[in-house]
């Protein structure tokens, strides 16, 4: 695996483990931007929201808005699975036990 898919990867599980840590499981790009950076992981708003898409396709969170300037998504049920341990998602990083 290249590092850059192991970054993805990462990525992914992180953005789902913030969802996990808000409010009503609700965020939006902006916001999951930031958290992304205070734990080290350097990605354009651009890409956060190309993988916020990825994670929708894959039933991992749902998007309750969507313009230009801002997402707000859901974490959703198979995403919350993800994050405890209970589902795999090939193409997430499987969090530590």
């Amino acid at each position: 695996m290249s590092f850059e898919a192991h970054l993805k990867e990462e990525m992914r599980l992180v953005i789902l483990r913030l969802l996990n840590e808000l409010p009503s499981y609700r965020g939006n790009s902006s916001t999951l931007h930031s958290g992304l950076n205070h734990w080290g992981l350097s990605f354009s708003r651009d890409q956060v929201k190309t993988e916020l898409y990825w994670l929708k396709e894959q039933g991992c969170i749902e998007v309750e808005m969507d313009n230009p300037a801002v997402m707000v998504v859901k974490l959703a049920e198979r995403g919350q699975d993800v994050v405890e341990g209970r589902a795999r998602i090939h193409g997430i990083k499987r969090p530590s036990a």
